[in-house]
């Protein structure tokens, strides 16, 4: 069940976050969980952040233009 702040996303867009998902998920796994466990990851949940910011702005624009 989708979040209410969450937008509707293009395919492009679920694409785009399903492939920084995965990205994420090989460098958890490429951890050798040595230094416990700390894997550098901001960097692609900022991305994902700016997807579904990206994705908030284009449906409020499209609900402006109804």
């Amino acid at each position: 069940m989708p979040y209410a702040d969450e937008p509707k996303l293009t395919s492009w867009e679920k694409a785009k976050v399903a492939s920084l998902m995965a990205r994420m998920a090989k460098r958890g796994l490429a951890d050798d969980r040595v230094n416990g466990g700390r894997v550098y990851q901001a960097d692609l949940e900022r991305k994902v952040e700016r997807v579904l910011e990206g994705a908030r702005r284009r449906e409020a624009r499209e609900a402006k233009t109804k």
